[in-house]
């Protein structure tokens, strides 16, 4: 049975923290929007769609949309400059490509989320992007993980599907669809928070990858 593993993207491959918690300061900035948020306040909710993050630092519902649209156009300048590799993350994709079969699954806009994959040099690792555009559902929906399924054309029966995340959220959406989820501490999620949705978790997606190579 082939295997299959969908990687999540900030905090798993790359680590993109400088330029969301800059382009948040510059937006609220910009709006005068002044609730004396921390820069953690922001890195706790890393993972999350855009509007739900801002909507939990204060921005009334009926706001959120225009400041996503104004984070998404000046992130979209600095994102690339900005946006690192988590170490260890090109090994791991070497070695997951030879194999198994590998996509994203992400609540960064696949947008933006494509050309940071192809400034890093790792972009031709993956088959498949599904980003918050994609669906209606952002995980822990597992709407996600069922458009990576359906794009590369997968019958769950009859392939080991992993994903692999550094949140709750990749872990529950893992859950929800049926495949099986699992944990790295390369970013924001926490050993004992993610322990209690996996059994397996790594400190990065190299451990997560070489666990995957040596299971028969």
């Amino acid at each position: 049975m082939s295997k299959i593993i969908l990687f999540d993207l900030d905090g798993t491959i790359i680590d993109s923290t400088e330029a969301i918690v800059e382009t948040f300061f510059y937006v609220f900035d910009k709006k005068g929007f002044d609730n004396k948020i921390l820069e953690d306040d922001i890195k706790k909710l890393i993972g999350y769609p855009l509007d739900i993050m801002f909507e939990s630092l204060g921005v009334e519902h009926k706001f959120s949309h225009e400041y996503v649209n104004e984070y998404k156009l000046r992130y979209r300048e600095i994102s690339c400059a900005k946006t690192l590799l988590i170490e260890n993350a090109v090994e791991s994709l070497e070695l997951a490509s030879k194999f198994a079969r590998l996509g994203v699954v992400t609540t960064k806009t696949a947008l933006y989320s494509h050309p940071l994959l192809e400034h890093l040099k790792v972009g031709h690792y993956f088959e498949c992007l599904i980003g918050r555009e994609h669906v209606v559902n952002p995980k822990p929906h597992p709407e996600p993980i069922y458009k990576a399924i359906e794009s590369m054309k997968l019958d769950i029966a009859k392939h080991d599907i992993y994903m692999i995340g550094d949140t709750k959220l990749d872990l529950l959406a893992s859950t929800n669809a049926g495949i099986k989820g699992i944990g790295v501490l390369s970013g924001y999620g926490t050993k004992e928070d993610l322990s209690l949705y996996s059994d397996q978790i790594f400190q990065d997606t190299l451990g997560a990858v070489n666990y995957l190579y040596n299971c028969k």
